[in-house]
């Protein structure tokens, strides 16, 4: 059996040139089939506001359902590290109530660590709840908890101007004590420059291929995504959505024309047991009076 991911491991990724595999998992056959297939991480997403939940956007989901996502992840993990998004406002009010939640996560949740959106202005809180020995990714350029104020799913970092604030950002986020940092929806060359900029392992979705590992939507990749948002940056891997869609249909027809369920879909039983039953089963037709016109 190989050994449980830790953010040691991920460290020794980044000095060796390995890049870390990053997915997503809200539920514990997901989680199981990303282990058996060697992902290194498994971040347990606010995403699933939108991919599970069907809300419009991340900020509908809150810590009840977090740690209930959290634990069927968890439960599935021998060796993968998993990271348990801090919902809106989980983090943001006090660092008193970001240590609790985020102490939710990895106690009631089983999560490895926790990830918190925001550069300079989480800082604060990103050290209080490293300061209680909790373990938080960092997480900057698109976050999606700030749509408001980034007008959007905008791509970020496009200009000098605003990847030095990205690489402040980051640097803020290390001194803080951050372990990692994720990078959304940024050029490749300011990822780059991010990376180069701080020494902890910097991971990219749709950040461009220089960086410590790539994480992407499990959804996104395996087409199971109901949802109109299709990033530029998703490579997909399958249409199980519409396997999925082919199956239901397959089975309605079956259900409505009467071939399903069939004799091998039903239990058997001795035939002078089935005989006795049938016999009482007619003989109770036998005493239903059949309804008149006038009932009808």
């Amino acid at each position: 059996m190989s050994k449980k991911v830790t953010t040691a491991t991920l460290q020794s990724y980044k000095r060796r040139g390995r890049s870390a595999v990053f997915l997503t998992a809200y539920d514990y056959p997901t989680a199981t089939f990303a282990e058996r297939a060697g992902v290194d991480m498994l971040l347990v997403g606010d995403s699933a506001a939108m991919t599970v939940l069907g809300h419009s956007s991340t900020v509908g989901i809150g810590m009840e359902e977090m740690i209930v996502f959290s634990k069927a992840v968890s439960y599935a993990c021998q060796t993968a590290f998993v990271v348990g998004d801090m919902p809106f406002l989980s983090y943001q009010v006090s660092a008193e109530e970001a240590i609790r939640n985020a102490g939710a996560l990895v106690a009631g949740g089983g999560c490895d660590a926790v990830k918190c959106e925001g550069g300079r202005r989480v800082a604060n809180r990103i050290a209080a709840i490293v300061d209680a020995g909790i373990p938080v990714m960092g997480h900057i350029g698109l976050t999606p908890q700030n749509l408001g104020q980034l007008g959007g799913y905008r791509v970020q970092g496009k200009s000098l101007q605003t990847a030095e604030v990205l690489v402040n950002d980051a640097l803020a986020l290390e001194s803080a004590g951050a372990f990692a940092i994720l990078v959304e929806a940024v050029p490749a060359v300011t990822a780059a420059l991010i990376r180069e900029r701080v020494t902890v392992p910097v991971y990219g979705i749709g950040a461009g291929p220089h960086v410590d590992g790539q994480l992407v939507i499990s959804h996104d990749i395996l087409g199971s995504f109901v949802g109109e948002i299709e990033p530029r940056f998703v490579k997909r891997y399958a249409d199980v959505g519409g396997t999925v869609e082919k199956a239901f249909r397959s089975y309605a027809a079956d259900v409505r024309d009467g071939s399903f369920p069939g004799p091998e879909h039903c239990y058997p039983i001795p035939p002078d047991e089935a005989s006795s039953i049938e016999r009482l089963l007619v003989g109770k037709r036998k005493q239903t009076p059949q309804l008149q016109e006038t009932d009808r």
